[in-house]
């Protein structure tokens, strides 16, 4: 079973629509940055993405048919202990495809900011021309996922896939093969989802009017977040501000991430530079601890994470 920080496995064609006693079975992503400069036009792309979905739809149907191959006493820890609904009422060797079938196929896809620059020469961020653009193309891969749903009377769903070792892979994939492409392949990393790019200059308001309509489009999990330049306490009702025209939106996943820093010599909590504003302690005399939000955890240090994401953290701009 595949789980990840933004997985929406509630939909569901044979009647269980809800959070509980099911999950995502598996999910492939596509590279779209590496299909749209393969593309002389966006009815180009377009056409290799449907050709890439299919191989995906076809990968996903033979781990589908393999899980279900297997005994229930295989999943011990799923089935037998009733995580999975109705799991428990298994006999050991009976196969688990009934209840499998509430499951959720997702195929995903990233970097469509970096797509979009290849395509148009604008990110969405840029252009409203491109944001069109943008949503054109995740609402066609969405219309194949309810195709395929149809067709194999199977969940098949759109997924926003979170940028975590896949998109420094990829991007390095990307560089690799066809150089340094100015704003599509000249990062570390390929942009997360529908996401503007990290480091691109942009409201909190804009950042929220372009991607919101994609969390509808994206059914198998999607997530907005903003990037705060101080403590969020220390300003409650622009914090309250913020999330309630994230939801007015329809952003249905939403995050605000902003710092926080430790100092372990004085206990001193708020955004430390190099010094400690309060015991005046240095980072070489001090290992201040700094809280971050990264592919969708909390984390202290940056030390176990992959140059992209590491790259990606650091290229983040504050959203005002």
């Amino acid at each position: 079973m595949k789980n990840t920080c933004r997985t929406r496995v509630i939909a569901d064609r044979f009647g269980k629509n809800r959070v509980t006693g099911k999950g995502n079975l598996a999910f492939s992503s596509l590279n779209l940055p590496s299909i749209a400069i393969d593309s002389t036009s966006i009815e180009d792309f377009k056409e290799r993405v449907s050709k890439y979905m299919d191989i995906a739809k076809d990968s996903l149907l033979f781990r589908y048919r393999l899980l279900c191959k297997n005994p229930s006493k295989a999943f011990d820890f799923v089935l037998r202990e009733g995580i999975w609904e109705g799991g428990s009422e298994l006999a050991p060797n009976e196969s688990p495809k009934e209840l499998f079938k509430h499951g959720s196929l997702s195929i995903g896809f990233v970097g469509l900011a970096e797509a979009l620059k290849q395509l148009t020469g604008f990110h969405h961020g840029e252009s409203k021309e491109s944001q069109e653009v943008g949503l054109s193309i995740i609402s066609y891969m969405r219309e194949i996922c309810d195709r395929f749903s149809e067709e194999c009377d199977l969940n098949f769903s759109l997924f926003a896939t979170p940028a975590e070792s896949l998109a420094g892979a990829m991007g390095r994939h990307n560089q690799k093969k066809y150089g340094v492409i100015e704003g599509v392949t000249d990062r570390e990393y390929i942009t997360n989802s529908t996401h503007v790019p990290v480091y691109y200059d942009i409201s909190i308001k804009d950042k929220i009017d372009i991607e919101a309509p994609y969390h509808e489009l994206c059914n198998a999990g999607h997530i907005g977040y903003i990037e705060l330049d101080g403590n969020a306490r220390n300003n409650l009702d622009a914090f309250e501000k913020i999330v309630k025209y994230a939801l007015e939106k329809d952003m249905t996943y939403f995050s605000v991430n902003h710092p926080v820093d430790f100092c372990p010599e004085c206990k001193y909590e708020g955004i430390i530079g190099t010094e400690c504003p309060n015991c005046h302690k240095t980072e070489d005399e001090v290992n201040f601890m700094r809280w971050r939000r990264l592919t969708g955890y909390l984390t202290g240090t940056l030390d176990r994470f992959n140059a992209g994401k590491k790259a990606e953290e650091k290229d983040r701009v504050k959203h005002g």
